[in-house]
């Protein structure tokens, strides 16, 4: 299959293995909004799509994410190079879904706000051809998560360093206009998070 089918298999990834250093010292994926752990609420969003197999990528802190992560239909990953980069987490991703999807969605765990119609937007211009690498945009802003077409995994285990696809969307990628905010909202810092 390629692009353009409305049958094509999109799976979901979840990095949600790296440090959080800005964020201080608590591990911010654990850091509760409105009682709910952070990684959980961009978990929930992937498994609230039209996604299939959800696959979440753990590694600092991996027992604790986990476990926030219970009772939720998704695969946990170990990455055990976690502190080498959010490239080695991709790699494990990748590996992981790597034979049973077309393409894969790639969501980060430090963006709860993340709508599930904006993932399913993803989904629904790839399957209509749109494109093999695309992003969620919101006013025209790139933002995450992305969606990646298998004919770019093995650009994307060779990845290095603390970087996603963000190279490959930027030379080949299209911009999918979500009107979601929270694709464009990250929690990096205590301040990010709302009052």
């Amino acid at each position: 299959m390629s692009a353009g089918d409305p049958e094509e298999q999109v799976g979901g990834i979840l990095l949600a293995a790296g440090t959080g250093s800005r964020f201080g010292e608590k591990n911010k994926l654990l850091v509760r909004i409105d009682g709910t752990p952070l990684v959980r609420l961009a978990a929930e969003s992937l498994v609230a799509s039209k996604v299939d197999p959800v696959v979440v990528v753990v590694g600092f802190q991996a027992d604790r994410v986990r476990a926030a992560l219970e009772g939720l239909t998704v695969e946990i990953v170990h990455n055990p190079d976690f502190r080498d980069g959010q490239a080695t987490s991709v790699r494990t991703a990748v590996n992981a879904i790597r034979g049973r999807v077309d393409a894969a969605v790639f969501a980060l765990g430090d963006m709860p706000f993340v709508e599930p119609q904006s993932i399913d937007a993803l989904v629904s211009a790839y399957r209509a051809g749109e494109g093999d690498a695309l992003a969620a945009a919101y006013d025209g802003e790139r933002g995450n998560p992305a969606l990646l077409d298998r004919s770019h995994f093995d650009a994307l285990v060779n990845l290095e360093g603390d970087i996603g696809g963000r190279e490959i969307l930027k030379a080949s990628g299209t911009l999918i206009e979500t009107g979601d905010p929270g694709v464009r909202r990250d929690i990096d810092r205590p301040d990010d998070l709302p009052e």
